[in-house]
């Protein structure tokens, strides 16, 4: 074999290996989305939030809710960040923050690759 087509043979490669990265990479990002559904509750005897929340994956190590931030009347009060999610779908977090009747409550979850969902409501 020539060295002229040794090295078109090895540029091919080259090519053919970027050409497949680039597709495995592209094909996790358009698996990628934004939690379906985002549900809270707040139980104002426990002072507990639950925070539900609807994001199916099959790769929960890889592509899951990173970090959920609650606040409290427009202020942050707790920012939980994850590595992984439940497998259950959809699947429940709670967080003991205080508040009283009449406070808003906020949550956004946000998927590790692409996207967040919100919800707000208001204590009663």
């Amino acid at each position: 074999m020539s060295s002229a087509l040794k090295t078109k043979a090895a540029k091919a490669c080259w090519i053919a290996v970027a050409v497949g990265i680039f597709s495995l990479a592209n094909s996790t990002m358009a698996s990628a989305h934004p939690p379906k559904e985002v549900i809270i509750g707040y139980d104002l005897a426990q002072q507990t939030l639950s925070v539900t929340i609807s994001h199916k994956t099959t790769f929960t190590s890889t592509h899951y809710i990173k970090t959920v931030e609650i606040m409290k009347n427009g202020t942050v009060v707790a920012t939980e960040e994850y590595t992984n999610q439940p497998k259950e779908k959809p699947f429940i977090y709670t967080y003991q923050i205080p508040a009283e009747a009449g406070d808003e409550l906020e949550v956004k979850a946000t998927c590790k690759i692409f996207g967040s969902g919100e919800a707000k409501i208001t204590v009663q």
